[in-house]
């Protein structure tokens, strides 16, 4: 389970002394906690991919500020927060690259027979169910969009 191995690499980080992933792991795991008491299954806790949502959330909001870090001139934030994203990452899956998604999204246009822009939110929805975790919706939307366009 993705809960437990945060924490037993939590608990790895804290007997080694490195703070910063330390800190790193702690926000994780805060974050998985929260919405655990928000769904109301504290106890069962949650899913594989529920724990994977949260944290594809999380790593977006490090890349989005460390880039307003960055525009801002404020290098070591903005470090800090790329460490963070890192960290993040060891938990997600392997992201797909531009051309394995451009072929899932070719896959969902054909299938879909004829379409038009405005059939755009229908074959994204199906591209994220064939993909899942392993390609961000923004990305699926570009390409999607590209395509129709």
């Amino acid at each position: 389970m993705l809960k437990s191995r945060i924490d037993s690499d939590l608990k790895a980080a804290m007997l080694s002394g490195d703070k910063q992933r330390a800190n790193a792991l702690k926000l994780l795991k805060s974050a998985i906690l929260y919405k655990e008491v928000e769904l109301g299954v504290r106890e069962a806790g949650l899913e594989d991919e529920q724990a994977i949502d949260v944290l594809t959330k999380e790593a977006k909001k490090r890349a989005e500020a460390a880039d307003m870090y960055e525009n801002a001139g404020r290098v070591e934030q903005s470090e800090g927060e790329k460490f963070e994203l890192a960290v993040i990452s060891e938990y997600l899956p392997e992201q797909l690259s531009d051309d394995e998604l451009i072929l899932v999204v070719e896959a969902a246009i054909a299938e879909a027979g004829e379409v038009t822009i405005k059939d755009m939110g229908r074959i994204i929805g199906a591209v994220k169910g064939k993909v899942g975790s392993s390609a961000d919706g923004g990305r699926i939307a570009q390409l999607v969009k590209e395509k129709l366009s």
